[in-house]
Order: structure tokens, then sequence, then C-alpha cells
């Protein structure tokens, strides 16, 4: 039998920061879209008159006082009860249009996760120095974890209710988009792109993403949750260099030795064994912790698991 899903239980999140010029737009957007869905609006300390604005648009506003879009996600997603979530930024740079469709996919596939790959045919909709960015991040989040999307810091998704109320967020700001696609790749949930319209903020709208901050947190995020989910590849690595800087520092020494029976340079000898043992201890750290990880990650599937699958 076809997947069939309460459109009732259907919810929109919205997370606003200073989004006046835009959020009564994105509220109508949604509501027009999704009739039947209730249209959220998460204010996170707005000063001018973004909470009364969404209200009298019709949506249901509530607030978080810690600054950051990943306090934001944590919040909407602990509190809110639906089957199917769909989030979206408060600019209305989103196709609210196509959510629908991604609704739709998300059901009749059982995924856990549609990602609303963004297509812009406006230049000041999606900076160049963003889009190169996508691409250099997109890129590594692909080498490093085998697979990837072909847009992580899309805004723009629809969730399963296993998803959401598997998902520990710990980001606190922009990079929680980069944590949500790492979590779906490592627990290997089926998941979905579709292409969507993406459009320039209204005037008055400004874009609260740092090109170098933000960025540069996200780099983090990426580095850190590489450690965490693949900590035999983080530390072999280390191991690996220290290993060939022991080695390199060892050849002439045994050159030497081979010709005179004598080990005239004591400190690079020693610094020589000191590295090689630096290198073991970090290849032995990885093993022990891909095991942690392993355990860790068998308790989060777990925890997945134990909510049915869209429209089930």
């Amino acid at each position: 039998m076809k997947p069939v899903v309460d459109p009732s239980r259907i919810a929109v999140i919205l997370p606003c920061y200073n989004e006046a010029a835009a959020i009564a737009g994105t509220v109508a957007a949604f509501r027009a879209a999704l009739p039947h869905a209730t249209v959220y609006v998460y204010d996170n300390n707005s000063q001018d008159g973004t909470p009364g604005i969404a209200a009298a648009a019709g949506a249901v506003v509530r607030t978080e006082r810690m600054q950051g879009k990943g306090h934001v996600v944590r919040r909407m997603f602990a509190d809110i009860d639906a089957d199917i979530y769909v989030m979206a930024d408060g600019d209305a740079t989103y196709d609210a249009s196509a959510a629908p469709e991604m609704v739709r996919m998300l059901i009749d596939d059982q995924l856990d996760m549609v990602v609303g790959a963004r297509q812009s045919e406006v230049e000041e909709a999606y900076r160049r120095g963003h889009r190169l960015g996508n691409q250099l991040f997109t890129g590594m989040l692909a080498r490093l974890f085998g697979r990837s999307f072909s847009d992580i810091f899309s805004g723009y998704r629809v969730f399963s209710r296993r998803f959401v109320k598997s998902f520990p967020v710990l980001s606190e700001g922009f990079e929680i988009e980069t944590e949500i696609s790492v979590h779906a790749l490592e627990l290997r949930m089926p998941v979905a792109e579709l292409v969507t319209a993406y459009g320039a903020r209204p005037e008055g709208s400004m874009s609260k993403l740092s090109t170098y901050r933000d960025g540069w947190r996200i780099l983090k995020t990426i580095g850190t949750l590489f450690r965490i989910e693949r900590p035999v590849l983080f530390f072999g690595a280390i191991g690996a260099v220290l290993a060939i800087l022991a080695i390199l520092l060892a050849i002439p020494l045994g050159i030497t030795y081979a010709q005179t029976g004598l080990v005239p340079r004591m400190p690079t000898a020693i610094l020589s064994t000191g590295l090689m043992i630096l290198a073991f201890l970090n290849g032995f750290c990885g093993l022990i912790l891909d095991t942690v990880v392993r355990g860790r990650r068998e308790v989060r599937r777990l925890a997945y698991l134990s909510f049915p699958a869209p429209g089930a």
C-alpha cells in the first residue's frame, strides 16, 4: 500500500533573525504551498519586529534566546512534534512551491531527508564566493566521508520524524547544515536531492552569513567530525607523517652506524625514536577510538530505528 501521512502532521519550521522585510512573504508562501501544515517561526532575538509580523502572517511564533542557528534548530527539533518537518530560512529566498514535491518524495520513497539543492538565476542571490566555498567544502566532505550532497549548505530540507528525533544537534551556528549532512551520511540514511529555485533576498533583508568567519567555523566542524567519525584515518594519517619523519631522521644515523659502528648524533637518535613511539601511539589511539565510535554509531542507529519510516 502507498504510504500516507496526515497533512496536519507536517510542520514548517523557519529559524529567523531580523527578517522583518521577508518573514511575512515566507510564511504566506509556505501556507499556500502546504495549506494543512503548521508554520512555526522561531525567533532568535530579532530587534526589528520580526515576531509580531510573523504572528500576523499566521505563523506560530516561539523564541530561542541562545544566539546562533544551531541553537535554534536544536530547539525546534526538540519542541515540535510532527511526522514530517520542512525546514527553510525566513528570508524568502527558497521556493516554497517545491515543498509539496519534496514531501511527496520523502513519503513515496520513505526517505529520511530531501535536500533542496539551490539553483539561482540571479547573481546577487548566491554570491560567487559562497558558491565557490560550497563546492570546495562539498568536495572535501565527499573525500572524507565517501559520498556527499551537491549542496551541503542548503537550508531548505525536508526531514522524517526519525531523522529529527534521533539527531543530537551539537552545532551552534551556520555549521549546522554540515552536521546534518554528516549525520545522514554516517548512518547511511536514505536521502535524496531536488533542484529548487533560489532567489534574491527582498529589499531590506540582509544575509547573516560571514564568508570568512563562518567558513572557518564550518571547516573546523568538518575537521572535528572527521576526527570523531573516522579516527583510524585521522590518527593514522598523523601517525604516518610522524613515522616518515622518524625514518628520514634515522636513515643518516643508520648509514653512519653501518660504516663506523657509532651513533655520534645521540639527540637525533632520541628524537627519531620519540617520533616513532608517537606514531605508534597515534595508530593505537585510532584503533581504540574506532571501536568506541562503532559502539556510538550502533546506539545512534538503534535510536534512529526506534521511530517508524515516513508514512509507515
